[in-house]
């Protein structure tokens, strides 16, 4: 006897994958906004600039890390050799963005805490010692500086 099974319709699919959904909702209530688009629109800005800023075996760390949607808008993005501080990161994302420095601030905190819960300790060590100066605060760490 032959049966047809089908899957049941659903009616309304997520468009993204569960742990990506978690990471939006871990920035949005962090960030305090008031909706999941508006915090995927400080994680596409934030996660796209940070690909631009990364590179080597940390970058593909991160990667593997981040949820599929997350590590494409990471990956997406040509590393640019010039190094910026963390401060002319933010002033950049600002000027992409056509948002305020603070705003553009307050997102970048937002989304890189949630990266930072994502990559670990260990692999966050080494992306922010990496990265120029001024990353660590943005990350939601200490910014410790080396002995003379």
């Amino acid at each position: 006897m032959i049966t047809d099974v089908r899957a049941p319709l659903v009616e309304h699919q997520q468009p993204y994958g569960t742990a990506y959904e978690q990471m939006l909702e871990k920035v949005r209530r962090e960030g305090a906004y008031p909706n999941r688009e508006r915090a995927e629109q400080a994680v596409r800005l934030v996660l796209a600039g940070l690909g631009r800023r990364l590179a080597g075996d940390e970058r593909v760390a991160l990667a593997a890390c981040l949820p599929p949607e997350a590590a494409r808008v990471l990956t997406a993005e040509i590393p640019d050799p010039r190094p910026l501080t963390g401060w002319a990161f933010v002033k950049e994302l600002a000027e992409r963005s056509g948002a305020s420095l603070a705003a553009t601030r307050w997102d970048t905190g937002s989304v890189l805490s949630a990266v930072a819960a994502q990559a670990g300790p260990d692999l966050l060590g080494r992306i922010l010692r990496r990265l120029p100066a001024g990353y660590a605060l943005l990350f939601g760490q200490a910014e410790l500086n080396a002995a003379a």
